[in-house]
């Protein structure tokens, strides 16, 4: 059996991730499961994720890469709306992200946003605190190998699909 494919789409909370999933899965004759860290912080506990935060959310993260796997084992294809980030519970985490997902095809994008424009969009949003995109950003992994990048500051999210299809999918 094929291996489904992986899509990765890296980023900071508020960059655009979820929007260009929402816009990707709107796409006729593009179907992928869609796997986020928000999905897999919600399998946590609020008690848990009060006493030990980061440990609690580092073992779903890490969860969720061998689900994607499961996914892309069984011939599914997958788009991962996450952050890689890097902290003691989870570093080295690119690297661990890459070993479990080595043997699947993997292509990571880069979602960017400037820092700005993400705080505004957190504070719009209401359910993220003003400064948690820098504070993300301060954490993000180094030297990832990215397929592309997409910058949802000058383009919207649907062109973001878009480019991401026509890089990716061809």
């Amino acid at each position: 059996m094929e291996k489904g494919r992986i899509i990765f789409l890296n980023g900071v909370t508020s960059a655009g991730k979820t929007s260009i999933v929402n816009a990707f899965q709107e796409r006729a004759g593009v179907f992928y499961y869609a796997l986020s860290n928000d999905m897999f912080q919600q399998t946590v506990g609020l008690k848990y994720l009060r006493e030990d935060y980061w440990k609690h959310i580092c073992d779903a993260v890490i969860m969720l890469y061998h689900t994607a796997k499961l996914f892309s084992d069984m011939g599914h294809n997958v788009v991962i709306d996450g952050i890689l980030i890097e902290r003691e519970e989870i570093t080295p985490h690119y690297r661990q992200m890459r070993e479990i997902l080595k043997d699947n095809p993997l292509d990571l994008v880069e979602v960017y946003c400037p820092l700005d424009i993400c705080k505004k969009r957190n504070i719009e949003r209401g359910d993220r605190y003003e400064t948690q995109s820098e504070e993300q950003a301060a954490l993000m992994a180094k030297n990832i190998d990215y397929k592309l990048s997409v910058d949802t500051s000058l383009h919207s999210s649907i062109e973001c699909a878009d480019m991401i299809i026509k890089t990716l999918l061809g």
